[in-house]
């Protein structure tokens, strides 16, 4: 099968949200050992990575949706972006930060490999 002409916006997008994935489990495993985490512990950094996330996901599930007509692979993706959101308003580095941002990151790579197929 012949990958579609804007398969790279969805393999860009499940490039990101493995990078967030990372930062997520990366940064609760150093902030339990309290390790020094520079800039890509703070909370900042998730205002940011969804400001990234937001633009390249909606395009990428929009085209998605034009190609295979399937409502649920938005809603999975919206979700995730939700949860995503969510996270930036709960306490920086508590496990309600870790689970809402990993469950999102999650669903919207989920969505994204759905679309890629």
């Amino acid at each position: 099968m012949k990958p579609h002409s804007h398969s790279w916006i969805d393999r860009s997008a499940l490039g990101l949200s493995g990078l967030c994935l990372l930062h997520c489990l990366a940064g609760a495993l150093l902030l339990s050992v309290r390790s020094l985490g520079g800039g890509l512990l703070s909370h900042t950094i998730h205002a940011w990575g969804l400001a990234l996330a937001l633009p390249l996901a909606a395009f990428g599930l929009w085209r998605g949706y034009r190609l295979h007509t399937r409502w649920q692979v938005i809603a999975l993706g919206s979700a995730g972006l939700a949860l995503m959101l969510a996270s930036l308003f709960v306490a920086h580095g508590g496990l309600t930060e870790i689970a809402t941002s990993v469950l999102g990151v999650s669903l919207l790579g989920t969505a994204h490999l759905l679309n890629l197929r």
